[in-house]
């Protein structure tokens, strides 16, 4: 049964490659067709991808065409969109979402803000030369419960609605690095956390579990950033690459141990320590065009000690490939957005070609592998965390619109993991608006 299941993980990773493959390969046929119809310039050795922020002068059906500079370091826009989901992960067929983002960077300070009502990160940092005052405050609390799977089978007995709210604040060093855009810089960041942790039951959540108590939270983190990526027209990566890690300490006032009736009074997970790193990259392909990009990611965290649980493992999704400076660290599997897998380990590497097809439609395939120790449930509806691997395929398109916006459509097939044991795939689609 292992070795069955490891062949078919192997085929499904061979397909997703392959996919990969039979895109560049057949690039030069899509890039004569659409030549002859006037879509590129024709000289490709001298052609350069529009790049963030430049003013730059093309041509599109042999009409030329201008596009203007941008001022990266002051930039709001508007996010929204929904997934589709076949078959259901779950009870959830689609998950609609929306989001605005806002970026001011002057030579006194830095702001990044990302503001969805439920789900909300925002961060100041006052400069002082290279060294910032940090100030960072984050919560996640969507009042839906979250139920866990097995078998893409809601287990309702484990159905609870949680969140929690942290601010941060302490000392940063920021260097600027080349090609000294708004976003590329080197950040080391100390930072003391405090905050609120709630869990409550829903209607549906089993009389015999026992949930953890209202908290206080308390801790320390220290992160870095580097990133000397250059982004394309539409913001996605072009050249170059973007890494960090974080490492995280955290204290729960109080706590004890949960789930089953009659488990053991103790401090259990009360104290927990986290490491997580990422690496996004991209880059051309030797004999190629600039039109032609290899795109990889590398996404790990782990929990020290196995104290990892339901209310601190990570919350893992999926989305467009990142590409923003503060986003990419954010773990994530395939190009859609599903109901968050939660994971106390997890690794996720992700390979994949990009086409310019022209200055403003981009043609993306990647193939993604996952493995971590995942949440799942036993006989006696209790979460746990046991260990799970899968493969996923994401066929996507980035296209500018009308109305200083671009869009995104999103195919992803997944293997198992985002439904725990069962494969299904999904629709994406987001729209973007930069004001």
């Amino acid at each position: 049964m292992v070795r069955q299941r490891t062949d078919r993980i192997g085929r499904l990773a061979l397909v997703s490659l392959l996919l990969a493959l039979v895109g560049w390969l057949a690039s030069p046929l899509v890039t004569r067709s659409a030549a002859a119809a006037g879509l590129f310039e024709q000289d490709a050795a001298t052609y350069h991808t529009p790049l963030a922020g430049e003013e730059r002068r093309t041509a599109f059906l042999e009409y030329p065409v201008l596009i203007p500079a941008l001022d990266r370091s002051h930039m709001t826009s508007l996010t929204v969109g929904a997934s589709l989901l076949q078959p259901k992960q779950g009870p959830t067929v689609g998950i609609p979402f929306g989001a605005l983002w806002l970026r001011r960077v002057t030579d006194d300070y830095r702001t990044r803000d990302l503001v969805s009502i439920f789900q909300n990160e925002l961060e100041y940092d006052r400069r002082f030369g290279s060294l910032e005052l940090v100030g960072h405050f984050e919560n996640v609390t969507i009042p839906r419960p979250q139920t866990e799977l097995v078998h893409n089978q809601e287990v309702t007995a484990t159905s609870v609605s949680s969140g929690n709210l942290i601010g941060s604040l302490g000392p940063g060093l920021r260097f600027p690095v080349a090609p000294y855009e708004v976003d590329n810089d080197l950040r080391l960041q100390l930072l003391g956390r405090a905050g609120y942790f709630y869990a409550e039951r829903s209607h549906k959540t089993g009389a015999g579990t026992v949930l953890p108590p209202e908290t206080l939270l308390y801790g320390v983190t220290f992160r870095g950033r580097y990133d000397n990526m250059r982004r394309n027209l539409l913001e996605l990566p072009h050249r170059g690459f973007a890494t960090g890690f974080d490492l995280d300490y955290l204290s729960r006032d109080r706590w004890h141990g949960f789930g089953a009736p009659g488990s053991a009074a103790s401090p259990g997970n009360r104290e927990f320590l986290q490491a997580r790193g990422y690496f996004v990259g991209a880059g051309g392909i030797p004999g190629r065009s600039e039109r032609d990009r290899v795109l990889v990611s590398l996404y790990g965290g782990t929990t020290a000690d196995h104290r990892g649980d339901r209310f601190n493992a990570f919350h893992i999704n999926g989305g467009p490939f990142p590409s923003e400076a503060d986003d990419v660290a954010r773990e994530r599997y395939t190009g859609i957005v599903f109901d968050d897998i939660l994971a106390t380990n997890y690794l996720i590497a992700s390979l994949g070609y990009r086409r310019e097809l022209t200055f403003f439609l981009y043609l993306t395939l990647i193939g993604s592998y996952f493995w971590g120790d995942r949440a799942t449930v036993t006989n006696d509806s209790q979460v746990v965390f046991r260990n799970r691997d899968a493969v996923s395929s994401t066929v996507s398109l980035d296209c500018a619109f009308f109305w200083d916006s671009e869009i995104y459509l999103a195919y992803a097939w997944d293997s198992g993991a985002i439904r725990n044991g069962k494969s299904g795939s999904g629709l994406l689609l987001t729209w973007n608006k930069l004001f």
